[in-house]
Formats: C-alpha cells, structure tokens, sequence
C-alpha cells in the first residue's frame, strides 16, 4: 500500500516527487552502517520496506516487533535533467533521530519523532540517479525523549502501544525557483474582521539585483474578495487585510455566515504568486485559512464569541496495520466522520502530532482538534530541551489549521511527576503555558490535563471513578464529585489534586477531559477497560447514565470521552480497532445530545 497524497495540505505547489513506496532496508544492531559501507551508491541493504510504514507495523511488509535502535533506509530516484532549481528533500516525521544522506554526502539531522523537517540538497545532486540515505537511532529506553504512548519494553501492557522506529510520514521531493515562499501564518481577527498575512521570502529574494513583488487573492467559493500586488523589500512582510470593506457584508459576517466551526467550516482560498519584474511567475502557492476565534469568559469557553459547549472524544490515533501511520487518508476521514456520527464536535489527539492531514481533513469537515504532544516520562534538562523545541516546531507546522483550538502541552504530570510541590517542574508548566502563547495567541492553552494544574485557560479533569452498572455507591460518588465547581476543583484522584500546590482555580472554564472508558470485547482481543460490560445493551446503558451525571452538572463547561476506538489491549474505545461500531451509533448521538448548553449558559451568567 502506498501513500500518494500531497502531504502538506496548508502549503499547495504544483509540482513534487513523492518518495513513498519501496526503500532498501537493513537493521544495524551493531551500529556498523558506516564502516559496512552503506552510503556505497553501489551496496544494497538486506530488506525492504515500505514508506511511511515503520518496521513494527503491518504494512511495513517487515512487521518484525523486535528492538532494534539502529536503522537505514535507502532509496535511488531520478530528477528532472538539467533544471536550475534549488532542491528540497522533505521528511513528515522521522522517530526518533534522523542522519539524512545523499549520494553519500551528510546532508543534515533532525531530532524529535513528531515533526516535520526538510533539507536543501542542491549541492549534493549529480548528472546521474540520486540515492538517498537515513540513519535513525531511536533509544527505546531513553526517559528523556518525548515517547508519547510509545512502549519501552517488547510487548505492549497496560495503557502503552507498540514503539514506532523511523520513517512515519511521507518523504518527497520538491524544486522551485531561487526566488520563492518559504512560509505563510494567517491570523485572523474576528473582532476587527482582518486576517493578518505574513509571509517569509528565500534569501534570494532579497540579493539578486531582481525586484520581486508578490500577488495574493482571496476568495470565498467562487466570490474574490481581496486581492493585491506588493513589492517585496524585506525577507518577512506583513499585510492585513480587512475582509468585511472588501465585500463580506456587515450583517452577514456577524451573523457568523462566513467563520468556522463544526457546524459550518467555512474556508477562504488564497494563492500567492512571486514575481519578477517582468511578470513572470517564479513560485506559485495555494493555500487557504479559516475565520474564527477562541476565548474564555465568564467561566466558559466561546468560539466566535458565542458560547461553545465541547463535546470531544480522545483519539490515540493508531491502527492495527499500520500503527501510527494510517494506512489511507481516507482513514483520517472515517474517523472524522464516524466521530460526527456519534454526536462529537472535536477530539483531543492524545500523546501524539498527527498527520497535516487529519489537520486538513479536521478544517473542511468541521472538527476542532486539541494539539498534543507526546509526553517524556522524565523530568530532566534534557527533557525540557526537547520538549520545548519539539513545540516551537508543531505551532510552526500547524499554525494555519483552524480546526485547532487549544495546545495541550502536558498531560497527568507525565513528564513532571512531582510538580505538586516541586517548584521547578511547576515553572516549566508555567514557562510551556507562556511559552505557547507567546508564539500563538490565536489558542488556548491547558497547562497540565488531567489534575495539578498550575497556569491554565482551562480546568481541565479527568475522573475515571464512575463505576459499573452495578456499583451503585460508587457512581453516585463520581456524579456528585461533577456537581458544582466546588466540588470539582476540590476533588483529589487517588493522590493527585486539581491544582498542584499554591496554585488554585481562579474562575477557568471546567471541563470532564478523560472519563468513561467502558470496557466491552466484541471480538477475539482480549482486553480491559475502566470499567466492564458484556453487551450492547448494557453498554448503551452504562454510556447513558455516565452522560447523564455529566450532564446533570452544573459546572462542567464541556468532555472529552475515553475512547473512539479500541487500540491494541485496550477495549475500551465506542469503535473497535479496526474502526466497526460496538454498537448502534446513532443511539450513542441520542446520549450525546441529551443535554444542549443553553440551559448552562443561562445559568453561568447569572
């Protein structure tokens, strides 16, 4: 199986290479690949393997679940003959440590196994077939990396998956012109009605004796709405543009018929052109953004200024074959789609940078997505190291997707296991929440999900302690606990408190983020859940009353329900691993409209 698809859905050129398909491969245990001479245009490694597969999953065609920290990858490809272009070679994402060769030239390395990374090759380029080389080393029991739900050990336990080593997303090819964009940030001022442009030019740009100018139109459907000629004179210009003067009528516009959301995801396409004095175009980029804004007020959190009750599902983003890496886009888009099925307006992507393409998938359809990242289990400088550069990099990547409404950077004190009381681990998750709104403030930002909150625009909670059908006390307890704001943020789980010492809530929007969890095998897997039924009518049953605790809440501002799907031993997901409903999914739509939050907002504004 091959992944065709153009990978960079919010940065559109014409023309790529993709490199996905078959690659020579070879495990390197003794770390010997440089001394055997694997850089030799001429050696072959021992395997192959299928890109963006990596080797544990099925569609690798290797499927091997061994550890093995040490790998290569290589692959020849031919280029265009004679074309004066510069030349970029692009990596979705690579895990954990990427060492990247051409044509037996070091080229440059990455670390960090979620973000993308690109390469200028020009210079390494010859007349002939170009053979391209990865060395990863992915340190499977280094406390240090942000792993995510990545297993140390060989077999998958408890609440953690099958590791993930090397290339996971697609590799390809991309030329352009000296003169060119290299980057695009779009944000949008729902107030004011203007979306800011900035737009970050190749050095060559700027040192050529060339004038360049740039052209950008707007449009919405087939009604052009802006459009304008600059002159380029620094390496990043600012443009903002007002889209209400420039024929968004007034009336419309505030009556939300032009902004995004779930109900209406409605996007403006934009293409940018370089150009020479001349006229002639020397880059071509189409891309497009969505109108909309996010905030809290008054203890609740609103999109477009209006209030938005959250009704989200975690997804863990794995799947049997291909692990990480879903085997077909429109694998993304079944999960979307499903999830809306089932009465979900979004989702929280859980330990894991997803795929551009979710992303996308997310802005057309109407989805918001919670952005996380993946967890290190340890708190060292180290750690802290990556994790802050492993952001910078996801806020550049996924800036311009509007589906994204809230940056959720730690998650159950993973990471910073003492931070109820140690005050280095409580400035970190303080330093992540600044952080994240100092290079976006288009987003919220939950601080610590789970409980020991220090900073935060969202209380976020997570309480498993619902029971089954049978534990009667117990449930009674898990929606008292939901009741008020009270006796949310006073609440501890086992040992852990809401808000870690010397912090408290200070009138943030509250929000259920993990609960429910109801186990339910309806296949060969064994398995667990946090709690346990044995058929569709009692899981139905035991999915109502939990809404309806969560529902009888007078405090809870929104919920982000455990799970979508199952994944690996966990069976514990509305959908099975292998995405087939557990049961009638419309009745699991009925629960989750059993509540409409108008009754709340009275309620909280008063």
């Amino acid at each position: 199986m091959n992944r065709t698809e153009y990978p960079r859905p919010q940065f559109v050129r014409k023309n790529w290479l993709n490199l996905n398909g078959t690659w020579q491969f070879e495990f390197d245990d003794q770390q010997q690949g440089v001394t055997e001479k694997y850089l030799d245009h001429d050696s072959n490694l021992a395997m192959e393997i299928s890109v963006p597969f990596v080797y544990q999953s099925e569609l690798s065609q290797i499927n091997d679940r061994g550890i093995h920290e040490y790998v290569w990858y290589k692959k020849s490809f031919d280029l265009p003959k004679g074309v004066q272009k510069q030349t970029y070679l692009h990596f979705g994402a690579v895990d954990y440590y990427a060492k990247v060769f051409v044509n037996g030239q070091y080229v440059g390395e990455h670390e960090g196994g979620h973000t993308s990374f690109k390469f200028e090759i020009t210079s390494y380029l010859n007349e002939l077939e170009q053979v391209v080389s990865v060395y990863v080393y992915d340190p499977h029991t280094d406390e240090t990396i942000p792993r995510g739900k990545q297993f140390w050990e060989q077999e998958s336990r408890g609440i953690w998956y099958t590791n993930s080593t090397g290339i996971w997303q697609t590799v390809w090819i991309e030329q352009v012109n000296f003169a060119h964009l290299e980057q695009i940030k779009f944000t949008p001022n729902v107030d004011t009605g203007m979306i800011q442009i900035d737009t970050t030019f190749s050095q060559s740009v700027l040192t050529t004796e060339q004038n360049y100018f740039l052209d950008y139109r707007i449009s919405y459907g087939n009604q052009l709405i802006a459009n304008d000629k600059i002159k380029v004179m620094e390496l990043c210009e600012k443009r903002s543009v007002d889209l209400i003067k420039n024929k968004i009528f007034r009336t419309n516009f505030h009556d939300h018929g032009w902004l995004w959301s779930p109900d209406s995801p409605n996007l403006f396409d934009v293409t940018f052109e370089v150009v020479d004095a001349q006229g002639k175009v020397m880059d071509e980029v189409t891309s497009y953004f969505g109108f909309r804004k996010i905030h809290t007020e008054n203890g609740m959190v609103y999109l477009n200024n209006q209030p938005f009750y959250q009704k989200l599902v975690l997804d863990q983003g794995y799947w049997p074959e291909g692990l990480l890496t879903a085997p077909r886009v429109n694998d993304f888009e079944k999960d979307i789609r499903l999830a809306k099925e089932m009465g979900f307006n979004g989702c929280r992507k859980h330990q894991k940078v997803e795929d551009p393409l979710f992303l996308h998938l997310a802005d057309t359809l109407g989805f918001v997505v919670w952005g996380e990242c993946a967890s290190a289990p340890a708190f060292t400088e180290k750690s802290v190291t990556r994790l802050v550069k492993e952001w910078f990099e996801i806020v550049a990547r996924d800036y311009n997707h509007p589906s994204i409404i809230t940056w959720v950077p730690l998650n159950e004190s993973w990471g910073v296991p003492d931070i109820h009381h140690d005050h280095k681990q409580q400035q970190f998750s303080e330093t992540l929440y600044h952080l994240l709104h100092t290079i976006d403030d288009s987003r919220l930002v939950i601080s610590n999900d789970g409980w020991e909150a220090t900073v935060t625009d969202i209380c976020a909670i997570h309480n498993y302690g619902h029971g089954a059908l049978a534990e009667t006390e117990k449930y009674n307890h898990f929606k008292e606990t939901l009741s008020t704001v009270d006796n949310l943020v006073q609440q501890a789980h086992h040992r852990w408190n809401v808000y870690a010492q010397g912090y408290h809530h200070q009138g943030a929007p509250i929000l259920l983020t993990e609960f429910g969890g109801i186990g339910f095998q309806v296949g060969e897997e064994n398995g667990w859940g946090y709690t346990s039924v044995n058929n569709e009518e009692r899981y139905l049953e035991d999915y109502g009353r939990i809404m309806q605790a969560v529902f009888a809440s007078k405090a809870l501002w929104g919920y982000c329900y455990t799970q979508l799907t199952d994944v690996e031993q966990e069976i514990n997901g509305i959908l099975t691993y292998d995405r087939q409903p557990k049961c009638d999914l419309a009745k699991i739509k009925e629960r989750n409209q059993a509540f409409q939050p108008e009754k709340l907002v009275v309620e909280n504004r008063t």
